[in-house]
């Protein structure tokens, strides 16, 4: 079965899925092991790895072995063509829509496409949209695009229903990494009632209850990140599991 139909059913049957997004500059190799061994059995439906820029040493290894250690699906989010490894179940084949940098909209993924086929990795087509999150955030500074204003819900429908005419399998609503606020409710909503893609929501998103406000709004999964890097909040990842599948 295919990563894409896996989610669908964790989607199916919990009514939004979770995901972890684990950057490997954030971690050394000892330190993700067991990282990655508590995601196992938390809740969460899937693994996300990578980040917009990835500049530490041995980040092919780490993903690696994230995959020998994890149980579940282990999806690449990819900052660039050089984040690409066989080390992986799946890869989001990110194309940035909100924003009109030919790099990120078209050029890096015709650069990507044949090695994705040779490595033998699941593409999934994904709609990325940057909204603004209260700062820059570096996934907007790198992709050289402004994001979405919080506030226009009306201009990321547009987009979002350009998505789906398209054929993109996800659409992700992303606040950024290191976001001061997550995408609001509402935004998550007007794209919902105007779209049947599945929606992902990431960034920001700081409090279980604010993941089961974004599910409530619609969305079909969550994802955090930079909020369980704190040791010390690594138990609020069964508390997210919860909020959002419930």
């Amino acid at each position: 079965m295919s990563v894409y139909q896996k989610l669908l059913d964790v989607k199916a049957a919990k009514g939004a899925g979770y995901f972890i997004l684990v950057d490997p500059d954030r971690w050394d190799y000892d330190q993700v092991e067991n990282f990655i061994k508590q995601i196992n059995t938390s809740g969460a439906d899937a693994i996300m790895v990578g980040s917009s820029l990835i500049i530490g040493d041995g980040a092919h290894q780490k993903i690696q072995r994230i995959r020998e250690i994890a149980t579940l699906p282990v999806i690449l989010f990819p900052g660039n063509v050089n984040h690409l490894t066989p080390h992986v179940d799946a890869v989001f084949f990110l194309s940035v829509i909100s924003g009109r940098n030919p790099q990120y909209l078209i050029s890096d993924q015709v650069q990507a496409a044949p090695i994705i086929r040779e490595l033998g990795i699941e593409p999934i087509s994904t709609a990325y949209m940057l909204i603004e999150s209260g700062r820059v955030t570096t996934a907007e500074f790198m992709s050289g695009s402004t994001p979405i204003p919080r506030e226009k819900a009306e201009i990321a429908v547009a987009h979002a229903l350009a998505a789906e005419y398209l054929g993109f399998k996800f659409i992700y609503l992303e606040a950024g990494s290191g976001a001061k606020y997550s995408v609001s409710p509402e935004m998550v909503r007007a794209v919902c009632n105007y779209t049947s893609v599945p929606v992902i929501v990431g960034g920001g998103i700081h409090s279980p209850e604010t993941a089961k406000d974004l599910v409530v709004a619609g969305a079909s999964f969550i994802v955090t990140g930079n909020i369980l890097e704190d040791v010390s909040k690594s138990h609020l990842m069964e508390q997210f599991a919860t909020a959002i599948h419930h």
